[in-house]
């Protein structure tokens, strides 16, 4: 890791339009600010909420001079620009950004809280988390989170074929 740069691991989700045209948007968006240094399959996973498209989920672990809440207002901004309009609780997006992870750091803060609050019990962020970071740990229990995954209902959420092989591009 560079000096005075902090890992981050981010989730991406998206149930409307061009969801892999929003990824690839919202990484270009995010590079002038960080180093991209790994990203996940690509998931997709049966919608949680009100009947909606099924989501396409990733992760991606980046590197970023930029502060938690600095970084959080950048990835509001992105969603933004990508239509993203907060209607209901659970619903439809065009783009979700989600810090999820913070090498070395837990923030609880009424605007942000990391590691996300329900990583845990969530395999559809979750398991992307784990392809950009297979030794990650729990903060709150110091357990692996490979551990943590072994034990998720993965029902309706299922790695695509072939995605690992450049969706950034």
């Amino acid at each position: 890791m560079t000096r005075g740069t902090t890992d981050y691991v981010l989730g991406l989700g998206s149930n409307l339009g061009d969801r892999l045209g929003f990824f690839r948007s919202a990484v270009r968006d995010l590079r002038p600010h960080a180093s991209i240094t790994a990203f996940s399959a690509l998931y997709e996973t049966v919608a949680l909420g009100p009947a909606q498209p099924d989501y396409l989920n990733a992760a991606i672990r980046l590197e970023s001079s930029l502060e938690p809440l600095a970084l959080l207002s950048l990835l509001l901004e992105i969603e933004r620009a990508a239509g993203r309009v907060r209607l209901e609780r659970w619903g439809p997006r065009t783009l979700d950004l989600d810090l999820l992870f913070i090498a070395g750091q837990t923030v609880d803060l009424p605007r942000l809280v990391v590691p996300h609050r329900e990583l845990t019990q969530r395999a559809f962020a979750l398991l992307p988390l784990l392809d950009v970071m297979p030794d990650g740990r729990d903060p709150a229990s110091g357990r692996l989170y490979t551990e943590l995954a072994a034990e998720l209902d993965r029902t309706g959420v299922r790695e695509l074929e072939n995605s690992r092989a450049g969706w950034l591009e």
